[in-house]
């Protein structure tokens, strides 16, 4: 099979690159894939991405920035470079956010499964949130009442277009059964999240220094970080030992300028070290050093690929009790502890838990890592590739309609 997946790609910051680079990994190992491209987002002036790749014993890797993020026409521009390159299969890693932080063009963008499925290749769509769970408020897309109905009516429109893919993946039961019911479809399934690499069982021991309390991902939108800091200034308080507080990542693109910000607020408390953009290859020492992994989220969009990155890294976790994360904890079998949104008191406590009892945090850790390792992402490949196959012999099968 030749695969194009459209989606964000290191070194680009998108949403959801580190999944994609995690799943291209796997999917260029496995002997049914001779080609993979990606349609990928344009970088800034100065990044390029990697050249092809053409290693004998794996598929070859070919990227092709075709859309910019905020673009009108994305949907359009991707149309045209299946066209140019004709793949089997075209698989879409998507959120209702990927192409563009504005309304207009970001739903303009979630036309593209049903442009792309009109030049005639397999289309698919692994899609990671959906807008009848999402708070719009929250993630950055509220407004006033009149606009956000504007706006939801508006989702339900560009979700049938959408759900017009040969198949659809999503990654949390309820989603099947909302789109399934909703918009009386049969082709919509449950795919397994996986963990990003097959790690060896981890070293539950920690480094010596500091202990790090770390949250990682694009904050400013439903992930917020004031809580969390002020957690920090109660534990310090509490903790004779030395602590540090990790705050990895970005600005979400809805909130430029979010932690920049926060840092000049909170500029008075100490041991808070805020890293920037984390490159995937500093990834496993970020987490690694991580005592405690924190999600100080005051909502969800759906799965979330930094709870599976801290289970395959064998880490305890502190987290939200609320929406698709706690489903996901309870269907998937990680563990942690839970806190209420947005209270650091509560937030502290829980954080607590862990680094007054090491004993208790390994037990959490190896649990969390048990869970993760579960499932690799290899065997998660292996799913969507039986899947393809099935649909493009059932498309094979079809009789020819007389002319």
């Amino acid at each position: 099979m030749r695969i194009a997946l459209v989606s964000t790609y290191p070194p680009s910051k998108g949403s959801l690159n580190e999944y994609a680079f995690h799943f291209v990994n796997h999917l260029r190992q496995k002997p049914e894939v001779s080609e993979v491209i990606i349609l990928a987002d344009e970088l800034p002036d100065g990044q390029v991405y990697p050249a092809d790749d053409e290693s004998k014993n794996q598929a070859t890797l070919r990227i092709r920035p075709c859309w910019r993020f905020g673009a009108w026409n994305n949907a359009l521009r991707i149309q045209q470079a299946c066209k140019a390159y004709r793949p089997d299969v075209v698989l879409m890693n998507l959120q209702f956010a990927t192409f563009a932080d504005k309304r207009i063009p970001g739903a303009l963008g979630l036309l593209t499964p049903w442009l792309v499925k009109s030049t005639g290749p397999l289309t698919a769509i692994l899609l990671h949130n959906i807008m009848e769970t999402v708070d719009l408020n929250k993630a950055g897309f509220g407004g006033n009442p009149i606009i956000e109905r504007v706006t939801r009516l508006a989702g339900n429109l560009f979700t049938r277009m959408m759900l017009k893919a040969d198949l659809v993946a999503v990654t949390i039961p309820k989603y099947v059964d909302i789109l399934t019911n909703k918009y009386h479809v049969n082709h919509v399934v449950l795919a397994p999240h996986g963990s990003f690499e097959d790690i060896p069982t981890p070293d539950y021991d920690l480094p010596d220094g500091p202990l790090q309390i770390m949250t990682f991902g694009k904050f400013g939108t439903y992930k917020k970080v004031e809580a969390l800091i002020e957690a920090f200034e109660i534990l310090q308080k509490t903790h004779e030992q030395p602590l540090e507080l990790v705050i990895a990542g970005t600005d979400s693109p809805n909130t430029r300028g979010y932690l920049k910000d926060v840092q000049q607020q909170y500029a008075h408390v100490g041991n808070v070290r805020f890293t920037g953009y984390v490159a995937e290859e500093d990834v496993p020492r970020i987490f690694k050093e991580a005592a405690v992994v924190v999600f100080p989220y005051n909502s969800t969009t759906g799965s979330s690929g930094v709870l599976h990155q801290a289970g395959s890294y064998g880490k305890a976790v502190a987290l939200p009790n609320l929406g698709d994360l706690a489903e996901l904890v309870q269907e998937e079998g990680y563990t942690g502890e839970f806190f209420q949104p947005d209270e650091p008191e509560s937030m502290a406590q829980s954080i607590a838990r862990f680094l007054d009892d090491p004993r208790y945090r390994k037990q959490v850790a190896f649990r969390n890592y048990t869970a993760a390792s579960g499932l690799p992402m290899s065997e998660v490949v292996d799913w969507y590739l039986l899947h393809f196959e099935r649909l493009l012999r059932n498309r094979q099968s079809m009789p020819i309609a007389a002319t």
